[in-house]
């Protein structure tokens, strides 16, 4: 490294975020801009640490050491080769990745980690910016086709490998527009659309070709697509999403997240005038304490909501790492993301509410939601298994017009794309595949959350990467001489 005492120089610093009463009336990202003096300060802290943990840390198998070392020494152009050899969208994972490989780090034993994530940003944004990022058409066509189905991160990162590895490439999107959950389910305070659409552009560029507003199996026949393409990918994602079938469900007001977010991207996109459904001067409930809910929250913030209470079943996560969860696993804590930041200075305290089970969903005499009736719960384990124990007396009534579901989503949807293919599921509900991603029908792969289940935008990518490598072997007969990070049998590590 080129400062191998950096680390003991310097402590950890990541970007200011806007002031939450100027961020809450706009739709752009949170944080301010990142000094590059500073940027290069924070690669420097980069430990010489002989075993570099966060490469493996990372799904993608990032060479972070490497990009770090050139960002302190100045080389933003060798820093961005060096992470897009590895990863399609840096744009992407670092704006939206947990950054397993940060939990990973060796200096994060006994000091707070390397600011991996900003540096990513940094290079890739530098890179667009001084015109380093272009297409890389290939040099020779194979005469093979392939039609990916699905376009979010998984399928876009499989359909740009075997673009440019020689092959005809067609994404089908079912949405009106190319970015999946990237376009449509994360709100724009977390990625502005317009860094998709830069990397389109370059996709575009390159030769491959996308198909919107198309439902494969309803408006193009799965027959059809395995006559006309040598090969299929289903990257179609894992989009059913988890219900909570109690009494009141029915009632008017209770809207799944995936129904209430993408409204809301559609405004900002220009689609539509105002969201069919606002939060704005409502009380609401977000049940379900992950990622999903937390864009809810900030989005309903933004919406004007009157109140705002999110729900969690599991207990409240410790504040540092217990003697189960060492490193360097995926370190189980207690996170403060940007959406929540705001609620406590707007709300005047955490919004959180954990170890909590919605029993009943009340509604007032036109049907509409109005309030839930909740009791407490305590973890434990009867006939061997975890288990939710309601704590006699705890029971609470919350005031509610509107209920977001966030919690999860169970595998990917029962559609006349599945019937069509035949492909088999696993117990999970998840298309089975080999370890080359190929599934019981010859010529069909899947890849991402499809496959994997509901995960990681960095899993979906490293999949998406070695599912083009697979593919790419199975249509010339050789080796492929993609890169294949990762196979099926590699567990997420959350």
């Amino acid at each position: 490294m080129a400062d191998p005492t950096g680390f003991m120089k310097h402590g950890r610093k990541t970007p200011t975020m806007r002031p939450v009463p100027v961020r809450i009336l706009d739709w752009n990202e949170v944080y301010e801009p990142f000094p590059e003096g500073e940027l290069t300060t924070q690669a420097s802290r980069c430990m010489d640490c002989g075993i570099p943990f966060c490469n493996s840390g990372c799904p993608l198998g990032n060479l972070i050491p490497d990009f770090n070392d050139l960002v302190y020494r100045g080389d933003w152009e060798a820093a961005s080769e060096r992470l897009h050899a590895t990863n399609n969208f840096p744009e992407f994972t670092g704006r939206l990745c947990p950054a397993p490989c940060e939990g990973s780090c060796v200096l994060g034993i006994h000091e707070p980690p390397v600011t991996i994530k900003q540096v990513e940003i940094e290079i890739v944004e530098k890179a667009f910016e001084q015109g380093w990022i272009t297409p890389l058409p290939p040099k020779v066509l194979t005469g093979k086709s392939v039609a990916v189905i699905g376009s979010g991160p998984a399928g876009l990162a499989v359909a740009q490998q075997l673009t440019r590895a020689g092959h005809a490439v067609t994404v089908y999107e079912r949405a009106d527009r190319i970015g999946g959950l990237l376009r449509y389910g994360i709100p724009e305070f977390k990625m502005e659309k317009k860094f998709i659409d830069r990397r389109l552009e370059q996709m575009e560029a390159e030769g491959t070709q996308f198909r919107t507003g198309v439902n494969v199996g309803v408006d193009v026949t799965t027959d059809e697509l395995q006559r006309d393409y040598d090969a299929v990918v289903l990257a179609a994602g894992a989009t059913q999403w988890r219900d909570l079938p109690i009494p009141g469900r029915d009632s008017a007001g209770i809207y799944q997240a995936m129904e209430f977010l993408p409204p809301s991207n559609a405004v900002q996109l220009g689609d539509l005038d105002e969201h069919p459904f606002s939060a704005e001067g409502k009380d609401v409930i977000i049940i379900g304490g992950g990622d999903t809910g937390a864009d809810c929250l900030g989005t309903a913030l933004r919406h004007g909501a009157s109140s705002i209470h999110q729900f969690e079943i599991m207990p409240e996560p410790p504040g540092e790492r217990g003697a189960g969860n060492p490193w360097p696993t995926w370190p189980l804590v207690l996170r403060t993301p940007s959406a929540h930041l705001e609620a406590i200075e707007i709300e005047g305290g955490d919004v959180r509410e954990y170890a909590i089970n919605t029993l009943e969903f009340n509604a007032d005499s036109s049907g509409n939601v109005e309030s839930l009736s909740t009791v407490r719960v305590q973890s434990e384990i009867v006939d061997g298994r975890p288990t939710f124990v309601p704590i006699e007396g705890s029971e609470q009534t919350f005031p509610a017009q509107m209920v977001l579901l966030a919690m999860g989503f169970t595998g990917p949807e029962k559609s006349p794309l599945l019937d069509g293919f035949g492909v088999e599921l696993t117990d999970r509900g998840n298309v089975d595949r080999d370890l080359e991603y190929a599934t019981n029908v010859d010529g069909v792969f899947v890849c991402g959350d499809m496959g994997r289940g509901q995960s990681l935008i960095v899993w979906a990518i490293a999949e998406g990467r070695a599912c083009a490598s697979a593919v790419d072997s199975a249509l010339m007969g050789i080796d492929s001489a993609l890169p294949a990070p990762v196979t099926p049998t590699d567990m997420p590590l959350r």
